[in-house]
């Protein structure tokens, strides 16, 4: 039997309950962004505000899914199909989680569109793994087209973003994924996708570090404020 105390009130914590509280990020490992961003771009925006919040609140970061989901009609990259996403990355992972370090509730970090596929299968993957959840979808709430402006700021902000393909990542012919200006099949079947497009071939896009802060910090106290609400 272990008899040792854990100090719960130690180190930069909001509360000690805070330890029940997981983190945990949802991106796109394997999805076309141009060529002045990775392909895990999704992924890394959102691990690393998942781990800022952590890192300000003492909330237990439960690091990211592997997996991703996406709608049938883009076509940019690999994902799964989405109760392949829930059965075996999200329920199995968050089991998990919840058995070895006593975790009670779980706010998964979104940064990835197609992962809005599950808000409505939540309620399902609380009743399977006991967990109170929290879909946090304030990442990509307010960056705009794909690939553009939102994402490269924040991704100049994080540090990988490459400035100097920045021209080339404004050919559509080559990288089509980019405000999906060439994803043909995205734009006959969403509105929204193909009044983004259009916005971008008309306007283009921009590096705006200032734009990109604001995103992530907005991002961050949105997560922080649904830890609150937890407690």
């Amino acid at each position: 039997m272990n008899n040792i105390k854990l100090k719960y009130r130690s180190g930069n914590v909001i509360s000690e309950d805070i330890h029940q509280i997981g983190i945990i990020a949802l991106g796109s490992h394997r999805e076309n962004h141009g060529t002045a961003l990775p392909i895990d771009t999704d992924s890394k925006i959102a691990a690393n505000v998942a781990l800022n919040v952590a890192t300000k609140t003492g909330a237990t970061f439960l690091g990211i899914f592997y997996g991703a989901t996406e709608y049938d009609f883009v076509k940019h990259g690999i994902h799964l199909k989405k109760d392949d996403l829930i059965n075996n990355q999200i329920i199995p992972q968050l089991i998990n989680a919840k058995e070895l370090l006593g975790i009670s509730k779980v706010i998964i970090v979104n940064g990835h569109g197609g992962n809005n596929l599950i808000i409505n299968e939540i309620d399902k993957i609380s009743e399977k793994t006991g967990l109170k959840i929290i879909f946090n979808n304030s990442i990509i709430e307010k960056e705009g087209p794909h690939a553009c402006t939102g994402e490269l700021s924040m991704g100049k902000v994080l540090g990988f973003l490459d400035e100097s393909r920045i021209k080339e990542h404004g050919n559509f012919i080559k990288n089509p994924e980019v405000g999906m200006v060439g994803l043909k099949l995205a734009r006959e079947n969403e509105p929204i996708i193909d009044r983004e497009a259009k916005f971008i071939e008309e306007n283009g896009f921009k590096i705006d570090e200032k734009f990109g802060k604001q995103l992530l910090d907005n991002a961050e106290k949105k997560i922080i404020n649904d830890i609150k609400s937890l407690l």
